[in-house]
């Protein structure tokens, strides 16, 4: 395989992005991929790139606006409107690259992304197929599966960002991890490990995004689209999910007009690595094999 260093237009930002190219003699589907919420393309997406691209499959791996090696300030700014455009613009750029078959267009999410590629195949065109893990789907049901005096300091660092946003330059944060009765996002017994174990040794991506996001995340139900869905989709739920509530995830799957729900035994950061993480891929490559053939 190749992987080649490319970037994209995203409004007045560039998105920073892997191309992997398998060795083929034609154009290869191709999966396009981002991250989660506050994640980088660096936090294990490289490890599923990979096997996709062993598999046969082009992936084009990138960075949200404001995140990683891509452009946009401030900073850590999560904001879903500015990354759903992120979404659409790696759409069009993988329709116009010629390097790829441009009719088998698949978008890849997990956890929040997971959510937002529900939300771009509803109303992005040239999706030919989705492949959503332990997706976020319901924002309240995410929110209230914070620790209560978690829920409270986020929701005090939101109003301070929001705030001060006229005065300052740089946002208020808010870490992503944290124990329970933490102030961040992510709280569970089960967070502070398995955040931490996707990030490469010795890396120093930030851990924190903009506290005004706190806000922003009740607000936001991708999981209502999958009804919207045509393209044929792969929806992977982890049943012990501690972060992303799998009830609400189950209902909206069958809403899939043309959806397989595959239903794990593990936790939201399981499928990341070890055991769980060759069985998923295992899953994803079967699938991809049995609706895009290279």
């Amino acid at each position: 395989m190749n992987r080649l260093d490319v970037s994209f237009q995203s409004d007045d930002d560039h998105c920073a992005a892997w191309l992997y190219l398998p060795d083929s003699a034609h154009p290869a589907p191709v999966v396009v991929m981002a991250h989660g919420l506050g994640g980088v393309r660096s936090m294990r997406l490289d490890a599923f790139a990979e096997r996709y691209c062993e598999a046969g499959y082009a992936c084009l791996v990138f960075d949200y606006r404001h995140f990683g090696d891509s452009s946009g300030e401030p900073r850590q700014l999560l904001s879903v409107k500015r990354q759903l455009e992120d979404w659409a613009a790696a759409v069009q750029f993988a329709i116009n690259d010629q390097r790829v078959d441009a009719s088998k267009v698949i978008i890849w999410g997990s956890s929040f992304s997971g959510g937002h590629v529900l939300k771009t195949a509803a109303n992005v065109p040239g999706v030919a197929g989705v492949m959503s893990q332990c997706p976020f789907t319901n924002g309240i049901a995410s929110s209230m599966a914070l620790h209560p005096v978690s829920l409270m300091k986020v929701s005090m660092a939101a109003i301070a960002d929001l705030l001060t946003m006229p005065f300052r330059k740089t946002p208020v944060m808010v870490d992503l991890a944290g124990h329970p009765g933490d102030g961040a996002l992510m709280t569970a017994h089960d967070v502070m490990e398995g955040y931490n174990g996707l990030k490469p040794a010795g890396s120093d991506i930030p851990g924190y995004v903009a506290a005004r996001f706190g806000f922003e995340i009740t607000r936001y139900f991708p999981g209502r689209s999958a009804a919207r869905v045509t393209a044929p989709t792969l929806l992977i739920a982890c049943l012990k999910d501690t972060v992303a509530p799998v009830k609400p995830t189950l209902k909206y799957a069958k809403a899939l007009p043309n959806g397989s729900l595959i239903e794990l035994d593990a936790g939201h950061f399981d499928i990341y690595r070890g055991e769980w993480f060759e069985k998923v891929v295992s899953i994803q490559i079967g699938w991809l094999k049995e609706h895009f053939p290279v």
